[in-house]
C-alpha cells in the first residue's frame, strides 16, 4: 500500500510513521497532508508524561508540534516505502502559548513547511483547541545522519 486514506486515526499506524515510541508519542492522528503542509492531532490522556494535575504542560505542546513535523517527514518517507528517519529539533525561533489544554482535550496542529533542504526543515506551526489558536511557533528540525 503506497498511500493511506486520510485522516489516519488508528494510533498504531500513526506511531509507525514517526521514530518516537511510547510513552513519548505526542501525535495520535494524521488529519491532512499535502506538499508543504500537514495537520495532526492528539487527544490528551491522563497518563501522558507531559500532564501535571490534569494540565498538558508547555513542554508537551512543543513536543507535539515537533512530532507533527516528524510525522510530515515520516509520511513522506512512507510514501517512498522507506522507514521514518530519526530527527531532532535544531532550533526554536519563537514559541507563544496562550493557554494550556486539559486531559480529555483534543489539540490539532497545522504545519506549513517554509523550506526543506539537506534534511533541514523550517516550519511555521499553529496549534488549536476547539478551533481556537492555542500556540504558535517557528522551528527548524533536522534529520539525524
Amino acid at each position: 500500500m503506497s498511500k493511506l486514506k486520510l485522516p489516519i486515526t488508528e494510533k498504531k499506524v500513526v506511531e509507525n510513521l514517526i521514530p518516537q515510541k511510547k510513552p513519548f508519542v505526542m501525535v495520535d492522528k494524521l488529519i491532512d497532508f499535502s506538499e508543504n503542509y500537514i495537520s495532526a492531532g492528539l487527544k490528551i490522556q491522563k497518563d501522558n508524561i507531559f500532564v501535571n494535575k490534569d494540565i498538558f504542560q508547555e513542554s508537551g505542546i512543543i513536543e507535539h508540534m515537533a512530532q507533527t513535523v516528524a510525522l510530515y517527514t515520516g509520511y513522506q518517507y512512507f510514501l517512498k516505502k522507506m522507514p521514518a528517519p530519526t530527527g531532532y529539533i535544531g532550533s526554536i525561533k519563537s514559541v507563544e502559548i496562550s493557554h494550556l489544554p486539559k486531559t480529555g482535550d483534543e489539540i490539532e496542529t497545522k504545519v506549513k513547511v517554509l523550506q526543506e533542504f539537506a534534511g533541514v526543515t523550517l516550519v511555521d506551526i499553529s496549534t488549536f483547541l476547539n478551533g481556537n489558536l492555542l500556540a504558535v511557533s517557528q522551528m527548524k528540525t533536522i534529520i539525524a545522519s
